[in-house]
């Protein structure tokens, strides 16, 4: 995998767990809710990086790289999987790393937000 930084940016972020009970994917969560997942392969090799989006922006992202996919074995208008080994930029894996994380959070009330942000990391 290319973004060999990703694990260490996705824990470094308030209030976020990791999570390896279910179907072989390494699951960042942020009040038991996922928020990206990394997709591995039968050899523990990342295939897809998954994360949400607003749907206008994930369709838009789909058509501009061939690497981002809808969410593989997820919902297809909120999730997009990106190739792991593929043309997106780092930068722009940050930027939608942040954005699935603050599209998560956002889904919480005012007062879980703040606990959220305001948690270590476990």
């Amino acid at each position: 995998m290319r973004y060999t930084w990703l694990d260490e940016y996705l824990m470094k972020k308030s209030g976020v767990t990791k999570n390896t009970e279910n179907w072989n994917w390494v699951r960042y969560m942020i009040g038991g809710k996922m928020f990206v997942a990394v997709c591995l392969d039968d050899h523990d090799k990342p295939y897809y990086i998954t994360l949400k989006l607003e749907p206008v922006e994930g369709d838009f992202l789909r058509q501009q790289y061939d690497d981002i996919i809808p969410g593989f074995y997820m919902n297809k208008i909120h999730w997009n999987s990106i190739h792991p080994d593929g043309e997106v930029p780092d930068d722009l894996l940050k930027e939608l790393v942040d954005k699935s994380y603050h599209l998560i959070l956002a889904g919480f009330s005012k007062k879980k937000q703040e606990e959220i942000l305001n948690m270590k990391n476990q």
